[in-house]
């Protein structure tokens, strides 16, 4: 869920964040006086990144980069950011001298506020600017349909905010921000997740599409325009995919620690 302003010009927020095993692949050499080579895919992001280790850690640039995509790009399903901490976790390995876990960190921040997030283990509660981190105990005992409508383009994040915050989004957030803490203690089991608030910056009728065929919950992912249904069988989650392929793209995925 998201909040109002920081005096910073970010938006609060408290959210929780779930890794899948739907993933890119990077094929990271060290190229000591090439700069920085991103090869695979019109890239910035791990660009930025790599850049920002080299600033931080005083390591020239060297290295080259190879990005095989399978997360949809600007999806609101974090392949950007997930792709940037990995870089920065192989130039971390691959540097003479390391950098403290909370150096990588405060560099991972810079970057984008999820980055950090791919640096952690496990599911964590984000909060502040989405940055801060806590580990917490979520089921994995379920299966994620992923769906992606045909066409659809993601608007800027901007664009998703402005409109947020013009309808007053940000109300009650601190009430909305409690809500959400009660109920993730009560989370049990797979089908307690159903209870925690859905998102308040985006929504899709998708969501109730795939409600209907089964899925114990479904919303938008982050800013969109990905949606995600929770199905207890994978038998249900595969059906539900067949169903709704013919007007999107979809993926079946799992949970992972």
């Amino acid at each position: 869920m998201v909040g109002p302003l920081r005096p910073d010009g970010k938006h609060e927020v408290c959210t929780l964040l779930q890794r899948i095993d739907l993933c890119d692949t990077l094929t990271f050499d060290p190229e000591p006086g090439a700069g920085i080579v991103v090869e695979g895919f019109a890239d910035t992001i791990v660009r930025h990144a790599l850049a920002a280790y080299a600033e931080s850690s005083g390591a020239p640039p060297g290295w080259k980069v190879q990005i095989e995509k399978r997360i949809p790009v600007a999806a609101g399903l974090g392949g950007g950011s997930s792709d940037a901490a990995a870089a920065l976790r192989l130039a971390d390995e691959l540097a003479v001298r390391s950098l403290a876990r909370e150096e990588l960190r405060a560099i991972a921040a810079k970057v984008g506020a999820d980055v950090p997030f791919f640096l952690e283990q496990g599911p964590q509660l984000a909060t502040g600017d989405g940055s801060e981190l806590t580990p917490v105990s979520l089921p994995l005992d379920y299966w994620v349909v992923l769906v992606v409508p045909a066409g659809k383009r993601k608007d800027s994040t901007a664009a998703v905010y402005d409109r947020f915050d013009e309808r007053g989004g940000g109300d009650g957030f601190e009430a909305r921000r409690t809500g959400l803490l009660e109920a993730l203690e009560r989370v049990g089991g797979a089908a307690d997740l159903a209870a925690l608030p859905k998102n308040d910056l985006a929504s899709s009728p998708i969501a109730t599409e795939l409600e209907r065929h089964g899925a114990f919950r479904a919303d938008v992912s982050g800013a969109g325009p990905a949606v995600y249904g929770l199905f207890e069988r994978r038998a249900d989650a595969e059906k539900a995919l067949i169903d709704i392929a013919t007007t999107a793209s979809t993926w079946v995925a799992r949970p992972i620690a």
